[in-house]
């Protein structure tokens, strides 16, 4: 077996992986009562469908045992996860019924910050089932270590583990610091999306930065929504069907003891 390597550029939170760019572990944040997240738990990813032997050698040390794509049923066409080579419980996801219009990101007055959080707070309401039943399978038995993903890594994946963390007590700060580390491998993310075929460059090309853009202040605002209408991203959570038990049961798992 491999040891599990982590990116110094990155920080210690980057596996490095050949078929993956933004796989991340969540833990070693600071949460509710001063509980830090415990590693080797909880990551995010971007797409999990071109990893290599190597990588699935690595995933096998940490011990993966589930996996939640969050993309869609075409983009789950195109690839996922190798489940075949390593057994996971595999869940598709889809966080979206449609692909955003890029239409809407170059409206007149529109910048980066206001359509990523009008599109963030549209997804939040349309898929606000999808959102409460992934947090139930992670408290699943034995579905820890766990990983979810969309495509980048950024949106879908920013969203799931924005409300992970808010719900689990890590704050504002801290959840925007993570999400925010995903701009730091866009240009990596870019430059392979382009070596694709050439409908998928040509996809890329055509559409606005902001679809591509990690824009903390966008992910700040929407925190700050959930808190005035919710009291908290945990009442949030709750409104929209996860149970205080399924939280209580999550903090208990990932949660280093008091």
């Amino acid at each position: 077996m491999v040891g599990v390597t982590t990116a110094d550029i990155h920080g210690f939170r980057h596996l490095l992986l050949d078929g993956a760019i933004n796989f991340r572990d969540l833990g070693g944040y600071r949460a509710a009562g001063g509980r830090t997240i415990r590693p080797r738990l909880l990551f995010r990813s971007d797409g999990l469908g071109a990893l290599t032997d190597t990588d699935l050698d690595q995933l096998a040390e940490i011990g993966l045992r589930t996996v939640v794509d969050l993309r869609t049923t075409t983009e789950v066409e195109h690839s996922r996860f190798p489940y075949e080579r390593h057994p996971v419980a595999y869940h598709h996801l889809s966080l979206l019924d449609r692909t955003w219009d890029p239409a809407m990101a170059r409206g007149e007055g529109v910048t980066t910050t206001s359509f990523l959080h009008g599109a963030y707070s549209a997804m939040l309401v349309e898929g606000a089932d999808r959102f409460a039943t992934a947090f139930r399978l992670l408290v699943a038995p034995g579905a820890l270590p766990a990983v979810f993903h969309c495509a980048a890594g950024k949106d879908r994946t920013g969203l799931l583990a924005a409300l992970i963390l808010g719900s689990l007590g890590v704050d504002d700060d801290t959840v925007v610091a993570d999400y925010e580390l995903t701009q730091r491998v866009m240009p990596t993310f870019l430059a392979r999306l382009m070596s694709e075929d050439s409908e998928r460059a040509e996809t890329a090309r055509s559409h606005p930065q902001a679809f591509f853009q990690a824009d903390g202040p966008a992910l700040r605002l929407l925190l700050a929504d959930l808190r005035r209408a919710h009291g908290s991203t945990r009442g949030f959570v709750e409104s929209i069907g996860v149970e205080p038990i399924v939280l209580d049961t999550l903090a208990g798992l990932v949660l280093e003891p008091a």
